[in-house]
């Protein structure tokens, strides 16, 4: 079976560049004796940075760069030429991937918006190449024999998890007709057939509405009850829906209790992540071409109070336009966008187990080579004639 082009979750070992080591040096010209010191400073080592690209929906084009290292700065010399600075590197991802530190777990970014540029690494502490010996000249010591070296590089070995930034999120147990409903209101064409998890992928998809307006539509794998403990997909899916405005649950109607069923996924999801309870919620009854109009009337008394409620069938398209009118609604109702705002756009984003995290890219630790840079500091003396100028 041939892999998914949909990457979400990767691992990278990223390295700064060194500073460059300050220069030692006297100046020699003819008619000049005792020129005093003229060593130049050295570069600033290379930077790492991630950028958010709109143009990316998944991590895909990093799935097999697990290795970004920056530049070294180069050496000061003569002359107080300035070392040349280490070449920055920038790492392109889509809006709404949260970095990780793989070694701890702990949270370390967040790039939300396009153009969004986040410093990860620094080249060395503070960036910085060393002082050559022109900086250390005084009145008592006019000819400092000494000059810094330059700082080092820092490394860090993350991990890159994308959270799908859509409007609609659609909540529901396997096969409760998710995928359905997104092919019948969008373009997309996820994988529909009449078995659990059929869906293994989160898809999007762009609902249009009336006077060429839009919004977006994520679907992601069933949710079953443990799902918050790792049963079935688990957790790998659940955060795709913390950056959704507004979540649509999904029962079908030809359940034994959809009041059950709604406060299954309402718990699992409040395990999960309890601020979640705080977007807006719509439920949508799915499979009503299966019901008749007594049957669905008699439904009603029993489904919870506190949300809306829309009965649909996205094979016939029955009640669909009055959903999309409720969740355009609800979209842009003053209290989510006052919630959105409260939000700030940002998540607390909790800390990752770090031996889950290793579990996972078990097999990534298996091909790892660390490059390694032999070069030391001893290996750039700068080879200059202190000799006292011979008569």
């Amino acid at each position: 079976m041939p892999e998914s082009n949909f990457v979400d979750y990767v691992k990278i070992y990223c390295r700064s560049g060194k500073g460059g080591r300050g220069s030692m040096h006297l100046h020699r010209a003819k008619y000049t004796p005792n020129g005093g010191p003229d060593g130049g400073d050295g570069g600033r080592g290379g930077n790492i940075y991630l950028r958010g690209n709109h143009n990316y929906w998944t991590l895909l084009h990093l799935r097999y760069d697990r290795h970004v290292f920056a530049g070294n700065g180069g050496n000061g010399s003569k002359c107080c030429s300035h070392g040349t600075d280490g070449e920055d590197k920038y790492i392109d991802v889509p809006c709404g991937t949260v970095v990780y530190n793989a070694e701890t777990g702990e949270y370390v970014c967040d790039v939300a918006e396009d153009g969004q540029v986040v410093l990860l690494l620094k080249g060395g502490p503070g960036g910085r190449g060393g002082l050559g010996n022109y900086q250390f000249r005084s009145a008592t010591n006019q000819a400092p024999r000494f000059a810094q070296p330059g700082e080092p590089m820092q490394e860090m070995t993350i991990v890159l998890e994308l959270k799908l930034l859509a409007d609609v999120g659609l909540v529901g147990f396997p096969n409760a007709g998710k995928s359905t409903l997104l092919s019948s209101l969008s373009s997309a064409r996820p994988k529909i057939a009449n078995y659990p998890f059929t869906t293994l992928e989160p898809s999007l998809g762009i609902v249009s509405y009336r006077d060429n307006q839009s919004f977006v539509m994520a679907d992601i794998p069933g949710i079953i009850e443990g799902a918050s403990e790792g049963r079935g997909l688990g957790l790998r899916f659940l955060r795709h829906i913390e950056r959704n405005s507004l979540l649509l649950f999904m029962v079908p109607g030809d359940t034994d209790n959809i009041r059950k069923e709604y406060e299954i996924l309402l718990e699992e999801l409040r395990k999960f992540n309890p601020g979640l309870l705080q977007k807006h919620r719509i439920l949508a009854i799915t499979k009503c071409d299966l019901l008749d109009e007594e049957l669905i009337e008699m439904l009603k008394a029993e489904l919870p109070e506190d949300l809306p409620v829309v009965f649909i069938s996205a094979v016939t398209g029955y009640g669909l336009t009055e959903l999309k009118d409720k969740l355009w609604e609800e979209l842009n109702s003053e209290s989510n966008k006052l919630q959105a705002i409260s939000e700030g756009g940002s998540i607390v984003h909790r800390n990752r187990d770090a031996e889950k995290l290793s579990t996972d890219f078990a097999d990534w630790e298996d091909d790892f080579i660390e490059e390694t840079d032999d070069t030391s500091d001893d290996d750039f003396v700068d080879y200059e004639d202190y000799d006292d100028e011979k008569d």
